[in-house]
């Protein structure tokens, strides 16, 4: 049985939990209304009802507003129980699928908005580096731990962050042109299995 104060704990988890989809939901409002520069933590607090400082205790800065979400575990996760027999490739093309399926019943448009103004905003492309790089770090992890194919750890590393790109340029024409980013995440994903099987012919 969990005692009281676990249950405070997870209650106070909760509360901190919503409060910081509020600023955040509330955030991405007024970067999209007035523009991301334009827009204070101040003007979020005031819109959300509290000081600039209290909104700092739940984001430090304001590229964390958008920045708040990884999906890396979740896909790395479910590139890990696709079937042994699949190369690393289909591995991941069909985990991100699978991944997605869970991720994309949310708000896919609010989603493609928040991408789009991490990728035309210079310091939240450049945070969102850091993601990129712990997606590699992931995927590097995931395709480690099935290595049906002893694969050195140069050729998993390479294939991780040849995955990542793959991924970053669908998800980069999804943010800039819409349509629907499982169907382009997959498109991309046989393109390079298309370039890479001519690549060694």
């Amino acid at each position: 049985m969990m005692s009281a104060t676990s249950r405070r704990d997870r209650l106070r988890e909760i509360t901190r939990q919503a409060v910081q989809a509020e600023i955040s939901d509330t955030a991405m409002r007024l970067f999209m209304e007035q523009g991301y520069e334009q827009t204070t933590i101040e003007q979020v607090g005031a819109a959300v009802g509290m000081s600039g400082r209290s909104v700092s205790r739940y984001f430090a800065t304001k590229e964390d507003m958008v920045l708040q979400d990884s999906y890396d575990p979740l896909i790395a996760d479910a590139v890990r129980a696709r079937p042994a027999r699949e190369s690393s490739l289909t591995a991941v093309r069909r985990g991100l699928a699978d991944a997605f399926a869970g991720v994309y019943q949310g708000d896919v448009e609010a989603i493609r908005q928040r991408t789009a103004l991490i990728l035309s905003v210079p310091a939240l492309k450049a945070r969102s580096r850091e993601q990129q790089d712990s997606l590699v770090t992931h995927l590097t992890s995931a395709l480690a731990d099935r290595n049906v194919r002893n694969d050195t750890d140069l050729e998993i590393e390479v294939a991780a962050s040849s995955f990542a790109a793959v991924l970053e340029v669908a998800v980069g024409r999804w943010a800039r042109d819409g349509g629907d980013l499982p169907s382009l995440v997959d498109a991309a994903f046989v393109a390079l299995g298309r370039l890479t099987r001519r690549s060694y012919r």
